[in-house]
Formats: C-alpha cells, structure tokens, sequence
C-alpha cells in the first residue's frame, strides 16, 4: 500500500525518476486508479484538524454586521437542519443575528469516505446565501469566507461544547432561558419535543450563540 503523497518515488528503471503518486495513476488499473484519486483528493481538502469520527465546533460569521432578521435565521437554520444525517451528524446548531455555531460530526459518502468540512461547510454557506439573497431581495457574499473549527477531544468537551451552545442565548442577553431562543436546536432537546408533541420527525422544530475557538484561539468578543 503507498503511504507517501506526492513524494519522488522510485520508477523501477536503473536511475531515480521523480515521479509522484499523481504521476503513475494513469498506469494502474482503473478501480485502483479511482481508489487512489479519492483518497489523494480527500486528504488534499483535509484540514489538518478534522479527525475521522469526532465532533467538530464549527463558527461562520456573516460578511458585515448587519444583523439577520428574523426570517433569515429561520433560513439558516432550515439549512443548518437539511442535512442533517446526510453528510453529517448534527449535536446541536445555532443561529445567531450575525453568525453560526454548529457541534457535528462528519458522516461518510455512499463509498465510505468522510465528508470534509470544505465540502460542507461550502454546501451549507452556498445554499443558505442563496436563500438569503432571495428572501432579502439582495445579491452578493453573506458569509466571511473563514471558519473557525475546534476538533473535541473528549465526552467533557462534547457535553460542555453543547451545554456552551444552549446556554449562549442567554448570555449574550437575547432570553432569559436558553429554551425560549427561537433559533437554538439541540439533538436531545428536538427529541422531547418530538416525543411531548409528535407532530413533527424531522427534529426541525426546536430551534443559543456561542464562542469558538480554533487552535486556542478566542473568536472575537464582539461573537460572544
């Protein structure tokens, strides 16, 4: 099994030959060829901080400071929840006047590789700029391009990262209880609903803001 990537590889002859992984695929057999393509492309687009089957805390902000009204974040949110158990396992999610806070945890595509956070992070802005845009009869970026991802690294942190997400409503002010925050969804949450009300399957009814960090960092105060 190669286990080296684009790196000069030995062709075999009598004198190195820098060739590189992407170089020789045209020489191998076309499923194996196909297997290797996938696996180049998947790790090329891997952040270096996205781990295979752990939660990821996930922040976008919009491209000024503009708040979102309140029909904007029912949009967002509605993408936020689309694909959900699709391309990937959402813990909690939410929508705050001028950015997003998501806990998921990445699923894997009908031939077994992982989503990558670009992939969905770049259905997620595209599809929810595109709504946006129509529904406030504008044009143009919604998001900041970045995104500030944080890989968790334990249950505490899972559990502290969503109870962080629950409660940010009510510190920044907005509810006196995170439950009463018309844009907060949590997976345990959207199940009592479900189960007190049974109107709804898809979890989509329960929609608090919360820092993030990346590689330590604090997000900017002015998201808190």
């Amino acid at each position: 099994m190669l286990a080296v990537w684009d790196q000069p590889m030995w062709d075999g002859h009598s004198c190195p030959s820098p060739l590189t992984l992407l170089s020789i695929l045209a020489c191998l057999p076309g499923p194996y060829m196909h297997n290797l393509e996938r696996k180049y492309e998947y790790r090329r687009h891997l952040p270096h901080y996205q781990k295979a089957g752990r939660a990821v805390f996930i922040t976008f902000c919009k491209g000024n400071r503009i708040p979102f009204t309140p029909e904007a974040r029912d949009a967002v949110l509605h993408h936020c929840l689309h694909d959900h158990g699709k391309c990937y396992e959402l813990h909690a999610a939410v929508v705050m006047p001028e950015h997003i806070h998501l806990l998921l945890s990445p699923l894997r595509d009908n031939q077994g590789w992982p989503y990558s956070l670009p992939q969905i992070l770049k259905l997620l802005k595209g599809t929810s700029a595109r709504s946006i845009n129509k529904l406030l009869h504008s044009s143009g970026p919604v998001w900041q391009e970045e995104s500030f991802d944080h890989v968790l690294r334990s249950h505490e942190s899972f559990e502290q990262k969503k109870e962080y997400i629950r409660q940010n409503p009510v510190h920044r002010g907005l509810v006196k209880e995170p439950e009463d925050y018309q844009w907060l969804w949590i997976e345990k949450m959207a199940a009592k609903d479900q189960d007190d009300t049974n109107p709804k399957s898809d979890g989509q009814e329960c929609p608090s803001h919360t820092n993030s960090k990346r590689d330590g960092q604090e997000c900017p105060s002015h998201w808190h």
